[in-house]
């Protein structure tokens, strides 16, 4: 948490230098920095104490002075000064998609716009046409930015959400008092997205638990105390709740507060056709408690297989579960190796016999560094020449790994009019083909589909990456006909893309039900440019496993050689 709170400082000093025209490589030194935090899997005060923060790239002397400041103090003076030097609101409006900071800059000048209300008002007044070259589109786009940065800011990426949520756990878990602990709510059942974090403890010395859960570092706002329920909002404003229960009634409790809410209610009408009741304490007839211990228990006593949490949506689970009949949920030990990965050879931040090393060590037996094609520029893409060197790395390592293989690959821009950004004969020698959308988004539905159709219809297309180009809290997903598309997919065994990276997560669940009930197979990747991304799998295969998805559905659970037949066209 640490790493997010000074990466989020460093992009807002970027932001702010940016708004006031300091200097364009010390923004952009504020900008990297903020990105390799982010990425950064180590603990930052871990790294300080080892003298060791100068080994994260981009942070030199004077950033990693500015790390020891905010870890000794809890800020940073200069940012504190910065922040003076303009419109505190003027960083909302920064959160605001399709608002950088010189659109902002341009707002406040012309029109005194100072935060997201100003704004609001100024569109609704007519102000903002014709304020140099801002158009009634431009004016549409800022008023959707406006809602996709108000639901960023309520609600929390799956990742943000485990990250805090494991935080808290892991505390907890080290005091003696501690018996049993688990996560609920939401986070739980592994949703894209979260608004707030429940944990359940058993304790036989509740006050205990209450006392060392308000005093965690993380704890900022207490906002209730009580002898088995605390409240507290953390530094990042998250709402995180802990409940003490008792030993016979963890297993209705983490079922009642894991939800969903149809879920509990359907199990509540399945008990009272039953002449029971139950809720969070446990199952009883009259005053009789029957069982509650664990959800295993619970879901024994109905006559039912265990529900894995993901599915817990009353859409159609609670019935199979009665007859026997649940899928076989994919699991992330299924995965034999990741189709979507960068490189230094375009945007990436390793190299591929890092990203190699890095994936031997997590089991897999094959990776495809998928590097952009040379139409990206902003992404270093790969020339024609890079493709021949690229192409000799990657044969000099095979030539040294055992058992492991590095597949030639490359994610290749979808133009404007669905043309691949390679050439046939090129297409033709790589392992595997990932195409995708990487500009036009404001395209028609009607063009975005013909767009990845005629992807999909390229013999060389082998998958199509995050198919509907969704950022959460930046960018809706593409206008399209997904009906069309995974027809298009069915009919050319194009596969499409579930995207780990927590930002993403794309294709969601519900799409990713519809492609296995079409009958469309699918990979899971995390489109990784650093090592430390390769983590995020975990968060894909979450998404997997709330769109119903079993091993068979997913090809990257196939062996090497079955995943290269699996793929051809």
């Amino acid at each position: 948490m640490v790493n997010t709170e000074i990466a989020k400082i460093f992009r807002q000093i970027s932001q702010i230098l940016e708004i006031k025209g300091e200097n364009v490589f010390r923004i952009r030194a504020y900008q990297r920095a903020a990105e390799n935090i982010e990425g950064e899997s180590e603990d930052l005060e871990k790294l300080a104490k080892e003298g060791r923060l100068r080994e994260i790239p981009g942070i030199g002397i004077d950033l990693s002075e500015r790390i020891k400041e905010f870890l000794a103090s809890g800020k940073i003076k200069f940012f504190a000064e910065l922040q003076k030097s303009i419109p505190q609101g003027l960083l909302e409006i920064l959160d605001i998609p399709s608002v950088g900071p010189k659109k902002a800059k341009l707002l406040f000048e012309k029109l005194k716009i100072k935060n997201i209300a100003g704004l609001e008002k100024a569109i609704r007044q007519n102000k903002l046409s014709g304020v140099f070259g801002i158009k009634q589109k431009t004016v549409e786009n800022i008023l959707k930015g406006i809602e996709i940065s108000k639901l960023g800011k309520e609600r929390l990426t799956l990742a943000q959400a485990a990250e805090i949520g494991d935080a808290f756990v892991s505390a907890l878990k080290t005091l003696a008092e501690v018996k049993k602990i688990s996560l609920a709510g939401s986070l739980r059942r592994q949703k894209e997205t979260v608004r707030d974090i429940d944990i359940l403890v058993v304790s036989r010395h509740p006050r205990k638990v209450m006392d060392a859960f308000v005093s965690l570092p993380q704890a900022k706002n207490i906002q209730a105390k009580g002898q088995t329920k605390a409240s507290l909002r953390t530094s990042e404003d998250v709402q995180v709740d802990c409940r003490v229960v008792e030993d016979k009634s963890f297993g209705t409790a983490q079922m009642y507060f894991t939800g969903s809410k149809e879920f509990n209610i359907k199990m509540r009408q399945l008990a009272l056709k039953k002449g029971l009741k139950v809720n969070e304490y446990g199952i009883f007839r009259g005053e009789k408690f029957l069982c509650g211990r664990s959800e295993e228990e619970i879901f024994k006593f109905f006559g039912m297989e265990f529900i894995p949490p993901e599915l817990r949506e009353n859409n159609g689970e609670i019935e199979l579960a009665r007859i026997n009949q649940l899928p076989h949920l994919i699991e992330l030990k299924d995965l034999k190796g990741d189709p979507h990965t960068h490189s230094i050879w375009s945007d990436g931040k390793n190299s591929i016999e890092d990203l190699a090393d890095a994936c031997i060590k997590r089991d897999y037996s094959y990776v495809a560094v998928t590097d952009h094609s040379q139409g990206l520029k902003v992404a270093n893409g790969l020339t024609l020449s890079g493709l021949k060197k690229k192409k000799a790395e990657i044969q000099r390592l095979n030539g040294k790994f055992k058992n492991f293989t590095v597949l030639y690959a490359a994610e290749v821009d979808i133009d404007a009019k669905g043309k691949l950004d390679y050439p046939d004969e090129v297409l033709a020698e790589f392992d595997l083909v990932v195409a995708a959308i990487h500009s036009g988004f404001k395209q028609s539905g009607e063009q975005i589909t013909r767009r990845i159709v005629k992807a999909c219809e390229n013999k060389f297309c082998h998958i199509i990456a995050h198919p509907t180009g969704r950022l959460w809290g930046e960018r809706e997903a593409y206008d399209f006909d997904f009906a069309q598309i995974l027809e298009a997919a069915r009919d050319t065994n194009t596969h499409l893309e579930i995207n780990s990276f927590p930002r993403r997560l794309d294709l969601n669940d519900s799409h990713a039900r519809q492609a296995k009930e079409a009958g469309v197979k699918m990979v899971i990747s995390t489109d990784a440019h650093r090592v430390e991304q390769l983590e995020a799998m975990k968060f894909g295969v979450a998404v997997a496993r709330r769109g119903w998805l079993e091993a068979k559905d997913v090809m990257n659970t196939l062996p090497l050689k079955g995943l290269l037949k699996a793929i051809k066209k």
